[in-house]
């Protein structure tokens, strides 16, 4: 047997070892591949949340709901779904001042502000020109911004 043999066996033999890593292997080394591809590369700013638009809608949509429930609601069921209600405006105006970079208190859980505090935010957004209704409920004293 002379070198040439040998290497032509050598190449039979470590064929299929080397097709099977190569199926094993790839996809990962492909994904690695493409991750350091990818943070090599400049992006462009992405948004941290919804947009500005969506957020203002949803928030006078809330508004709008607190302000018929309070009005419409029996009073047994009224408690339960204003709380709900009030949770979800106050994730929402805390989303909508960090969008616009309103001073904001961080509540520890979303939707965990008092009304006092809420109150205040929603002036404050109103105060950054964010256009909310006239009439928010039972947030401010005189039911306005």
């Amino acid at each position: 047997m002379n070198l040439v043999d040998v290497g032509k066996l050598a190449i039979i033999t470590l064929t299929p070892t080397l097709l099977g890593a190569a199926v094993v292997f790839g996809p990962r080394v492909c994904s690695a591949v493409a991750r350091v591809w990818t943070d090599r590369t400049p992006h462009d700013p992405e948004p941290l949340g919804p947009p500005i638009e969506q957020l203002a809608a949803d928030l006078r949509r809330l508004l709008r709901l607190h302000d018929h429930l309070t009005r419409s609601a029996h009073l047994a069921m009224r408690a339960h779904r204003l709380w709900a209600v009030e949770a979800a405006i106050g994730t929402r105006a805390v989303e909508t001042a960090r969008a616009l970079g309103v001073a904001h208190p961080e509540p520890e859980r979303p939707g965990d502000l008092t009304r006092v505090e809420l109150a205040a935010l929603l002036r404050s957004l109103t105060a950054a020109g964010l256009v909310l209704p006239e009439s928010i409920g039972h947030f401010t004293s005189d039911g306005r911004l």
